[in-house]
């Protein structure tokens, strides 16, 4: 399963966005509203929405190119990546991609909150 968020321009260079996005901290202002759990540990995060379970994500790789985000549970076989396209010294063309591997009952159940998800992801991301 595969989804897009939409592509956008955030004010910032991807050098910036690449450093922030190292930290699991700074993944909290990025969160939709409803959150209701967030914990962070040395390479990843916890984070619990209202009305969905929760989920943990280890940050696999940053660069000023793109940032990967992998489940850390082993049931789950999914990859959220960001791809940053510099634009200028100060703008940064930024568009989430989320790719997993579901079976389809799951697919069926989870495919719009995700797309939700990510629509919403881009929006904070967008207000960087």
């Amino acid at each position: 399963m595969n989804l897009e968020g939409r592509k956008i321009i955030v004010n910032k260079s991807s050098s910036e966005l690449a450093g922030m996005l190292k930290n699991p901290e700074d993944y909290k202002d990025l969160m939709p509203d409803g959150l209701q759990k967030f914990e962070t540990s040395a390479d990843g995060f916890k984070f619990g929405l209202k009305g969905m379970p929760e989920i943990a994500l280890k940050i696999d790789n940053v660069s000023d190119k793109e940032v990967v985000l992998k489940s850390a549970s082993s049931s789950l076989d999914f990859a959220l990546t960001g791809t940053m396209n510099p634009l200028n010294e100060s703008q940064t063309e930024v568009q989430l991609l989320f790719e997993g591997k579901f079976n389809p009952f799951i697919k069926m159940m989870v495919e719009k909150p995700l797309q939700n998800f990510i629509n919403s992801l881009t929006d904070k991301i967008e207000q960087l």
